[in-house]
């Protein structure tokens, strides 16, 4: 300890409930050892493990106040039990610093990462913080000082948690601290999160760690990720609680020869295809009732039909259960606000309902444009327009379960658009081997634990038998058979939502119960996909990912 001084240190204390339990654990590891050095080896030695032993950083100040206390506390708690007696009172405990963890600001310097006090061991519960939510909850000022100081660092699209993480490696790769053990979201395992991890493995390991993991945070049930890290030094891995030979960078584990999928890149092939979809922000979706007054109103001052501006809308909800015939005002990606005001009754609901929320809104072009939606995502349009369907997936789902839509809908974000026509491209998305693919590549989201499907991530990795934009072109045989697949599969879905019963019936039901109809028309699928890899039915899950590694390997990839 000589060489590290303090033995913990939480650098995202809070309350100080982590210091709490790790104080008393150190104090009943030295009672252990002390008792069995003068039992076995006749040396009696004083104790000296005491507050000084925890180290914790908060940048609340009444929250680094309560923490000086629950320490003391600890101490004091743990010597009464034991029958030891305790000088010293909360003043005693001077090891809570009350200062930003991560960043280092001074009037008229640069910002600088902050440093963190030496310490054997570091524990800790960063701060839930998304990458896409660090502007709203820490402010622009902060939030541009933060990207300026860790540029180069982690990335900036990355969960405020992983800032954590990765001082912790540097600390450990500068021998200044042996271990880490830190929660994360369970987010941390894709996406720009998983860069962080990925430099873990490459400066150290990662020794312990758990994927999924139920938690509380601020009272609502999540779950979560815990990684253990050091400089890898450590022989044994555990996983979830149980031994594995390696544990790779996305917190999967088994064997050190198997498929690393981290490694995965996004393929050129795929690139503009898959898009997320429209996001409103604002209240520009309406009722049913208003929808059919809208579209049966004939005042517009340039003669046109409220048919162009009001159109069909959906999200995740429609698709896993029933399509609500939900409509949604759109004036498209560039309308001007004066050809916009011509359709009257659309142009004054949106007024009235988007424009006094958008005025206050941080970003100048969301306020200016305050008619159009916030990310009206012209790739994806100008991507669907030439095509007389398109596959949308839910973005978060138990199940994965893609559907045909067609224009004029327009789909919401909560689905991920996959801009095809073809049927064989439908058929193998619904395959046992992207299924596959996709529940590993993709992150996990909720206490619900589902997973998250990505257009870059889960889509752009995934290596097809053939590219998905290839040109028109007469179909092959295997194309044709899975095409045929898929259009069975997808009838007797429709079929099965059709039919009458006491309870509406959904999509969700319908993957939940799996009855024997859906399994063998799911069989016939994955047995054509599988016939146009190449590859036999009876290949196992690591199997097939294994080769589906290799192709992606094999073919050209995004720089």
């Amino acid at each position: 300890m000589e060489n590290f001084g303090p033995a913990v240190l939480d650098p995202s204390c809070g309350a100080g409930n982590f210091l709490y339990v790790a104080l008393q654990a150190l104090l009943d590891l030295e009672r252990e050892a002390l008792e069995w050095a003068a039992l076995a080896l006749g040396i009696h030695e004083s104790a000296g493990v005491g507050v000084q032993a925890v180290l914790g950083l908060e940048l609340n100040r009444r929250a680094a106040a309560l923490a000086r206390l629950t320490v003391w506390i600890a101490r004091l708690q743990w010597s009464h039990a034991h029958g030891r007696g305790h000088a010293g009172g909360p003043g005693s405990v001077g090891g809570i610093e009350c200062r930003d963890a991560l960043l280092e600001l001074r009037p008229g310097q640069a910002p600088r990462r902050a440093r963190w006090p030496d310490a054997e061991f570091i524990v800790g519960n960063p701060p839930f913080l998304g990458g896409k939510k660090l502007r709203a909850g820490l402010g622009d000022h902060h939030v541009d000082a933060l990207f300026a100081a860790w540029a180069g660092r982690v990335p900036r699209e990355a969960d405020l948690g992983t800032y954590f993480h990765e001082m912790a490696r540097e600390m450990i790769a500068e021998g200044r601290c042996k271990r880490a053990g830190l929660l994360a979201t369970q987010g941390i395992r894709g996406g720009a999160n998983l860069e962080v991890l990925r430099k873990i493995k490459a400066s150290g390991d990662i020794f312990m760690a758990w994927s999924d993991q139920p938690w509380i945070v601020d009272g609502a049930a999540v779950r979560v990720s815990i990684v253990g890290q050091d400089d890898g030094s450590e022989t044994r891995r555990c996983l979830d609680g149980v031994a594995v030979a390696v544990i790779r960078a996305d917190l999967s584990g088994g064997a050190a020869d198997g498929p690393d999928l981290t490694g995965a890149g996004r393929l050129l092939e795929n690139l503009g295809v898959a898009f997320m979809g429209d996001t409103k922000g604002g209240a520009f979706d309406i009722l049913t009732e208003q929808a059919t007054m809208l579209l049966g109103a004939g005042d517009n001052t340039n003669g046109r039909p409220n048919s162009d501006v009001v159109v069909p809308w959906m999200n995740g909800l429609d698709v896993l259960r029933r399509p609500r015939g939900r409509h949604i005002i759109d004036f498209g990606v560039d309308m001007s606000e004066s050809d916009a005001a011509q359709y009257v009754q659309p142009y004054a609901l949106v007024r009235a309902m988007v424009l006094p929320a958008r005025r206050t809104n941080k970003r100048a072009s969301y306020r200016e444009r305050w008619w159009i939606h916030v990310e009206a995502r012209p790739g994806l349009r100008a991507a669907i327009l030439p095509l007389r369907r398109f596959i949308a997936t839910p973005a978060v789902g138990k199940h994965r379960i893609f559907v045909w839509l067609t224009r004029p809908t327009l789909p919401d974000h909560q689905l991920i658009i996959i801009a095809s026509e073809h049927a064989h491209v439908f058929g193998v998305l619904h395959s046992r081997v992207h299924e596959l693919w996709s529940l590993r590549m993709c992150s996990w989201l909720g206490m619900g634990n589902d997973p998250r499907y990505t257009p870059t991530t889960t889509f752009e990795t995934f290596p097809f038998p053939w590219p998905p934009a290839s040109p028109n072109a007469a179909l092959t045989d295997a194309q044709q058979a899975i095409a045929t697949a898929a259009d069975s599969l997808d009838a007797a879905r429709r079929r099965w939502l059709a039919t009458e019963a006491e309870r509406p019936r959904t999509l969700t039901a319908l993957y939940n119960a799996r009855p024997a109809w859906l399994a063998a028309a799911h069989a016939a699928l994955d047995q054509a996909v599988l016939a146009a890899y190449g590859w036999a039915e009876d290949l196992t899950d690591e199997q097939l990912l294994a080769r589906l590694l290799a192709l992606n390997r094999e073919r050209p990839r995004r720089a």
